[in-house]
């Protein structure tokens, strides 16, 4: 049985990831892709539409449209009150949860 244990992982985090970079500025979807994969956290801008979509309809995120003066109007997302809540639940809970997993996961020193 093959896994991707780095999918799974991104994929527990990335909607977190989203609302960390929506807290620093608004983004359209463009922009929020970019920034996604360079990090390889996305595989590609189709993964990051519907998950948007679901973020607005649970109101962590809006939009609004703004012009561009490089061609056409663009759709910015930006964090709600709601966003910011469970992003500063997410900051609470993360660190503890990554030093235990280091704790029992780190690197096993007894099988060199």
């Amino acid at each position: 049985m093959n896994s991707d244990v780095g999918a799974q992982l991104r994929k527990g985090v990335v909607e977190s990831c989203v609302l960390g970079l929506l807290a620093r500025e608004s983004m359209y979807g463009w922009q929020l892709s970019e920034t996604l994969i360079t990090h390889n956290l996305i595989a590609s801008i189709g993964t990051l539409y519907p998950m948007l979509s679901r973020m607005r309809s649970q109101g962590l995120v809006s939009t609004h449209e703004q012009a561009s003066g490089s061609g056409p109007t663009r759709k910015y997302y930006r964090l709600t009150p709601a966003g910011t809540e469970r992003l500063n639940s997410f900051r609470l809970q993360w660190e503890p949860f990554a030093a235990t997993v280091r704790e029992i996961v780190g690197k096993d020193d007894t099988h060199d």
